[in-house]
């Protein structure tokens, strides 16, 4: 992070350079500044990238080339918008002149195929080297039209860093409060903040630069108003790991107290110590609200209370920026709202009776209660399971034993109530598990899994041994209310300071699916019935990391590697090559926990949709936060913390490329009441109740043993 040596790319410098038009809004006699684009108020979060790369995001050739877009003269420089525009254009031309020479060369294939021709031989291997190039200029084009979509939000936040001040204003910004004569007398940072020089840069390798090394919970606060904060990504960072030093609530108070001392008294001059520090305080606080609402305000109504009374009361009535700060509270508090209620009411298509509807708790009550309905459920279910093989009539009496050691079904995230016809789902059991390919359980249980992890946020990664996350591969015990976190566990945040506990559901899922594989296969009535189980799932396991859906891959993985599970006589007669799958896992596991930053190496991540092992990360995070997170002098170590926010900011990286598998909404309706129905099930007492759990000794030699035995004994007696 720079200080104030930092210089922005070639093409910047030029847009910048441009007369910039200016709104001013007059109001009870005074003038503000508005910034040019406040009417349309675009988002100004940095964002996920902005923590992880800096100013690093493209390299110089994108720069150069985007400096040149969208220029008639060389004297002329022209707007983001007529560069988007005319990279539209060139874009949608290469890749219709791509798909038109792949159609050209397909043909000349088949033709040379055909007829072998020398001329047709001679032209291949020169329209495949041209349709390299075409291919190589389509994806650099792409690689420029993320560049203009960055720099769309870039622009905005180029608004914001109008505001930044210089570092040796900073010590003012603290105290701008106690005296009005912030642009004549400012203080010495040195109790501040603190610097270490590097000696090379990409702007600047001549000269050495101060990068940010610690500071005071005032000076890390105060630093957000520098000059660059923004485009250097501490922003970003200071957003995500703030907690670590300082309240929400002391936060917040900050920048209102700013702007409460800068409102009245911003002038028409832009050069102003106060101006900026009005201006910037808002673009800090709506950055604030866009990117991290779900977890400071949403969880908090006295602190969103107390933003709304102070805009409406104070700024709403003297500058545009109060009814746009109140819109997007608003706006921010209706996509948590209908996050929150997001539908299970996808299973419409199975409109059955009222019976069919009954909750899982229910359907079980009746289940064990009514002999007839029992007697109709193993009739179906023998029908269905023809060609598996004949079950049992002790087996069959041992199958109505396994509720009674299921606990009562509760709902919560992806396997909450649902409407589903149960008594069907009951009746297939495991058989359509088999019946269904590897692939399509892989993307129907990516789709559910996506849904939870979407939910999540980088915030919710950090402090996790204070809720109780623990290096095992079961981190939240079963027992244990989300509510309730023990007090002797170490909190790293402030104790004042609240914390979303949504992790602890994320890890509570995971641990639900572990569970559902362990006891589908302990449940099964064959040693042959095992063996397709074992197998489906080592094949859905591959299937969802080579989808780089690593969490599911290693909640299957969990579940696999159950004590019992790992006990099982059907390992032993388990396809070779399907057996290996088993190591597969374990060496990605390794992998994940190697490096906190592997998923983010190479391009793979940015266009392939990638879910990460929610305990993994949280165990990463667990190792970088180990160690003090002060200096001997009571800084906080921003290198420390600045490490931490680019690790948790790969959530938000991740987020941005969904899935777009077709959902099975009767297959997902059939894997959510499974994996209730297993929920928090003991898989020690549903293994001692079949028969194909245990070791079988043949008869004639276990008569033989029982006989030895007895002469033993009698011998001694003897």
């Amino acid at each position: 992070l720079q200080s104030n040596s930092h210089c922005v790319g070639p093409d910047f410098a030029e847009e910048n350079a441009e007369p910039e038009e200016k709104t001013i809004m007059k109001i009870a006699g005074n003038s503000y500044i508005v910034s040019p684009n406040q009417s349309d108020f675009h988002s100004c979060s940095p964002g996920w990238s902005s923590a992880f790369y800096g100013a690093e995001c493209f390299d110089s050739e994108v720069r150069s080339y985007m400096k040149n877009l969208g220029k008639q003269k060389s004297s002329e420089s022209q707007n983001i918008d007529a560069k988007k525009v005319e990279l539209e254009q060139l874009l949608m031309m290469e890749t219709k002149n791509y798909r038109k020479t792949i159609k050209f060369y397909q043909k000349l294939l088949q033709k040379e195929r055909r007829s072998k021709g020398p001329e047709t031989k001679s032209m291949l291997p020169k329209l495949r080297g041209q349709l390299q190039e075409m291919k190589s200029k389509v994806q650099f084009l792409e690689l420029v039209k993320k560049y203009v979509q960055a720099r769309q939000n870039f622009f905005q936040i180029m608004y914001a860093e109008q505001w930044g001040v210089e570092s040796c204003v900073l010590p003012t910004v603290v105290h701008n409060g106690r005296t009005r004569a912030l642009d004549v007398a400012p203080m010495d940072e040195s109790s501040l903040l603190l610097y270490y020089s590097t000696e090379k840069h990409h702007c600047d390798p001549q000269n050495g630069i101060r990068v940010l090394q610690a500071g005071t919970p005032l000076g890390l606060m105060a630093y957000l108003y520098s000059r660059n904060a923004f485009l250097d990504g501490y922003v970003q960072q200071f957003l995500y790991t703030f907690r670590y030093f300082c309240t929400q609530e002391e936060f917040l108070q900050f920048l209102l107290d700013r702007i409460s001392n800068t409102l009245s008294s911003a002038s028409l001059d832009p050069s102003t110590s106060l101006t900026k520090i009005c201006n910037r305080s808002f673009y800090i606080l709506q950055a604030w609200i866009e990117d991290c609402y779900s977890v400071d305000f949403a969880t908090n109504t006295d602190l969103l209370c107390t933003l709304k009374e102070f805009i409406s009361s104070k700024v709403a009535s003297l500058n545009g920026y109060g009814e746009r700060l109140l819109s997007l509270l608003e706006d921010a508090s209706a996509r948590k709202s209908g996050s929150a209620h997001q539908c299970c009411s996808r299973d419409k298509w199975e409109e059955e009776g009222e019976e069919d509807r009954k909750t899982l708790h229910s359907l079980c009550k009746k289940l064990s209660e009514d002999v007839s309905r029992k007697a109709r459920f193993f009739f179906r279910l023998q029908k269905l399971s023809k060609g598996m093989g004949p079950i049992a009539q002790n087996q069959r009496e041992r199958l109505y034993t396994i509720p009674s050691v299921l606990p009562k079904p509760c709902y919560n995230s992806f396997t909450e109530e649902f409407p589903v016809s149960f008594a069907k789902a009951d009746e297939v059991g495991p058989y359509l598990l088999i019946e269904c390919s590897a692939q399509q359980l892989c993307y129907q249980l990516t789709l559910l899994q996506q849904e939870v992890f979407h939910q999540c946020h980088p915030v919710h990664f950090l402090n996790s041994r204070a809720l109780g996350v623990k290096d095992k591969s079961v981190a939240v015990q079963k027992a244990v209310s989300t509510e309730t976190v023990s007090p002797k566990v170490c909190n790293l945040f402030l104790s004042k300071c609240i914390q979303d506990q949504y992790l602890l559901q994320l890890l509570r899922n995971a641990d639900t699916i572990s569970t559902w594989v362990a006891a589908e296969i302990v449940t099964c009535h064959t040693s042959k019935l095992q063996v397709s189980l074992l197998s489906k799932f080592l094949l859905i396991a591959k299937c969802c990391y080579e989808q780089r859906n690593f969490a599911t891959a290693m909640q299957i993985l969990a579940g696999l590697e159950n004590l019992i599970v790992r006990q099982l006589p059907a390992w032993k007669i388990l396809p070779a090559k399907v057996a290996e799958i088993m190591e597969e896992l374990k060496a990605v596991e390794v992998f994940l926990k190697s490096d906190s930053l592997c998923l983010m190496e190479g391009e793979r991540f940015k266009t392939l949709p990638t879910i990460p092992s929610a305990h993994v990360l949280a165990m990463h995070v667990q190792q970088l936060e180990t160690g003090g997170f002060t200096m001997t002098n009571g800084a906080h170590k921003w290198t420390k913390l600045r490490n931490i926010a680019k690790v948790v900011s790969q959530v938000h990286a991740f987020q941005e490329n969904p899935y777009t598998y077709t959902p099975d909404f009767k297959l997902q309706s059939y894997l959510r009441h499974r994996i209730t129905h297993f929920k928090d099930a003991d898989i020690s007492a549903l293994a001692a109740d079949n028969s194909a759990n245990f070791h079988q000794i043949p008869a004639e030699k276990h008569s033989r043993i029982i006989q030895d035995t007895l002469r033993r004994m009698k011998a001694t007696f003897q």
